[in-house]
């Protein structure tokens, strides 16, 4: 999930061979959109009938098994080292365990559509906060001027002008940390981890396994096991760790593998439309006319801050 701005998960290698794969990349491009799109609608649909930590929890146990089944066809190992784990640990904790568990927590209070905008606030936080943590990435008025305009996108949303009237401002500042989360875990693994020599494949195995292994510490403590199993939400949480997880993963290296990090992670603009119209088509959510006008200036001032000065 590419740059501190759009991350799904850590790749902590610098570059990644590039090579072509049978199915064309724009396919799989529009696949990876659709399964991240509507991984906010399957959030949704979980949490009714499990409690968000159990989401997260399944979310990830999913989500490592087709990891782990990848690393087993190509015969990759986890990572050795110390350090290496250490930091993966707190990687898992930013890019997974912490964000996967706000948005969970977000969707019992506010629809998934407002989720997914808010998750494409991600390059905005992103672009602030490398201006502050990473020295070679200079501010240009471009940068500048998208970032408040990605900022004003979000007061549209939100409905400022009204005083924030109907709206649940846990749930919302919840989505809104969640992706904060993401690029600050994406500066620590820039820091930390880049260029370490181990293959993006076996690095992100391990930090799923290892956020896996936080969640399963702390749900019981905050959950007790469910009286039944209710299974439709069951098969969303499934769905959400086997496809939005594991496979989406996987799809994404290939890209960043095959076209490259800018362009792969142009898939983050696609990701709040898909989810409006899913969370608007399938769960019935109102939809006031802010959200997307809001919305579409929320992408348009990400979009600036990702474009590249001039030399």
């Amino acid at each position: 999930m590419t740059t501190a701005a759009t991350p799904r998960t850590a790749t902590p290698t610098d570059a990644l061979p590039r090579r072509r794969t049978a199915l064309d990349w724009r396919i799989r491009f529009g696949v990876l959109s659709l399964i991240w799109g509507f991984s906010f609608l399957l959030i949704k649909v979980g949490t009714q009938g499990y409690a968000p930590f159990q989401v997260t929890l399944g979310r990830l146990v999913f989500g490592t098994a087709v990891l782990a089944a990848a690393m087993a066809l190509k015969r990759e190992r986890l990572p050795r080292g110390a350090r290496t784990w250490a930091h993966l640990t707190v990687a898992a904790f930013l890019l997974n365990a912490l964000p996967f568990s706000l948005f969970a927590y977000s969707e019992l209070t506010i629809p998934s559509t407002l989720a997914g905008i808010c998750n494409a606030t991600s390059p905005l936080w992103g672009m602030a906060l490398s201006l502050v943590a990473l020295s070679e990435d200079r501010p240009t008025r471009r940068r500048v001027a998208g970032l408040g305009i990605g900022f004003l996108g979000v007061l549209t949303v939100l409905g400022a002008w009204q005083g924030f009237h109907g709206l649940d401002a846990t749930g919302t500042v919840m989505a809104l940390m969640a992706s904060l989360s993401y690029p600050i875990g994406w500066i620590y693994v820039r820091r930390t981890l880049a260029g370490s020599g181990h293959s993006h494949l076996s690095m992100t195995g391990a930090q799923l396994l290892l956020a896996s292994v936080q969640l399963a510490l702390v749900t019981p403590l905050f959950t007790s096991l469910p009286d039944h199993f209710p299974l439709v939400p069951l098969l969303a949480i499934a769905a959400l760790g086997t496809l939005g997880t594991g496979l989406a993963l996987l799809i994404q290296y290939g890209l960043v593998a095959e076209v490259g990090p800018t362009t792969a992670q142009m898939v983050t603009y696609f990701i709040p439309v898909i989810a409006t119209g899913a969370g608007v088509a399938i769960l019935g959510e109102s939809l006031a006319w802010s959200t997307p006008v809001g919305a579409a200036i929320i992408l348009a001032g990400a979009a600036l801050t990702q474009a590249k000065g001039r030399r």
